[in-house]
């Protein structure tokens, strides 16, 4: 192992028992392949025992939002959406109707495709928006109750919601699944295929992915067992949930896999990268957080670490995932922490992979 790819295995080695952390891979590529490491450390299965390796499957949770995009841009690129179109041309009245009523305006036919992709579309957050008087799905997750959620449930839950502004509003955005659980329904009915299909038709089989695929909790893979997530200390077992997570953060893959997806969606393999610069449209999402067209631009201002920080471009997930490049290093980085509990923990770990990395 050469001099860069020990000081990058020694910080994974490093990450085990900080803030909870029981496993970590990570992947790190330079666009000249100068750097070109993989590597783990830990433990995958809490009930086996088994060792995490740079090749074991993890949930990338809402990194698949990055893949949703890819699809929805490819679709736009045949001219089968249109993405300033109103999403009432490629939706039912029955799931759009009362969606969106801000202030006693209903909005709901104003929202587009482009506004459910950027989070502008105004819409609450089915998995962490609180009723009047009852508990977030998230916290019934956390709480360790089970079950899954199907789209048309979601968008059920997101109308008994406040939305938080109009559609579109200027430099306004809120993170919302339900953006995209809306998406995953304009993509069935226009190419007539599921989710599943639909990632592996746009995506895997154009790349080669084998070991990237839709998680189900009722078909397990053989060898393909995703690492175990954590709530803190305990394993955070929610397997009906994430199986109906089929366009905000159902998917699993690997670190390597990952990064093949990652270059492939900014060198113009799955799309045209002419419309790149376009998607990168960014609105304040949360502190310092801007979000574009299935993106996410990261950069913590200079006085946090007091030196200058690199941006990265990419999409973190609630696991601990990550999957970013970092272009003024021409570095592409992927992984996971496998932790829940610890939200910030990649985005300052991808500083460190970064500095390790030269």
């Amino acid at each position: 192992m050469d001099g860069i790819n020990q000081k990058l295995q020694d910080l994974l080695d490093k990450q085990i028992g900080k803030g909870y952390i029981r496993s970590v891979v990570a992947a790190v590529q330079s666009c000249d392949r100068r750097v070109d490491f993989s590597g783990a450390s830990g433990i995958a299965n809490h009930e086996t025992g088994t060792s995490m390796t740079p090749d074991t499957p993890y949930f990338i949770a809402s990194l698949s939002k990055t893949y949703t995009a890819a699809i929805v841009m490819r679709l736009d690129e045949q001219r089968l959406l249109d993405l300033d179109a109103p999403i009432t041309e490629y939706l039912p009245d029955s799931m759009i109707d009362g969606i969106h009523v801000y202030k006693g305006v209903d909005y709901s036919a104003q929202i587009k495709v482009s506004n459910l992709i950027e989070h502008s579309s105004g819409l609450p957050d089915h998995e962490s928006g609180k009723p009047a008087g009852g508990k977030s799905l998230m916290d019934e997750l956390k709480a360790g109750i089970d079950r899954e959620v199907s789209n048309q449930e979601a968008v059920e839950i997101t109308r008994g919601l406040k939305p938080l502004f109009p559609p579109g509003a200027p430099g306004k955005a809120y993170y919302s699944n339900t953006n995209y659980r809306l998406l995953a329904e304009i993509i069935t009915s226009i190419s007539g295929k599921s989710m599943a299909e639909a990632y592996q038709e746009f995506i895997c089989s154009p790349l080669g992915l084998e070991h990237t695929y839709l998680f189900d909790w009722t078909a397990s893979r053989t060898g393909l067992t995703p690492a175990t997530v954590y709530l803190k200390e305990k394993p955070a077992h929610v397997p009906k949930y994430l199986s109906s997570n089929v366009s905000d953060g159902g998917l699993v893959s690997t670190a390597a896999e990952c990064l093949t997806f990652l270059r492939a969606f900014f060198e113009g393999q799955l799309f045209k990268k002419s419309l790149l610069e376009w998607m990168m449209n960014w609105n304040s999402i949360f502190f310092p957080m801007r979000y574009g067209y299935g993106l996410m631009y990261f950069r913590l201002p200079r006085y946090f670490w007091f030196t200058p920080l690199p941006e990265f471009i990419g999409h973190s997930g609630s696991t601990g995932s990550f999957a970013f490049t970092c272009p003024s290093r021409s570095l592409y980085l992927a992984g996971t922490l496998n932790q829940l509990a610890s939200p910030q923990k990649p985005f300052t770990f991808m500083i460190s992979l970064v500095r390790a990395a030269g």
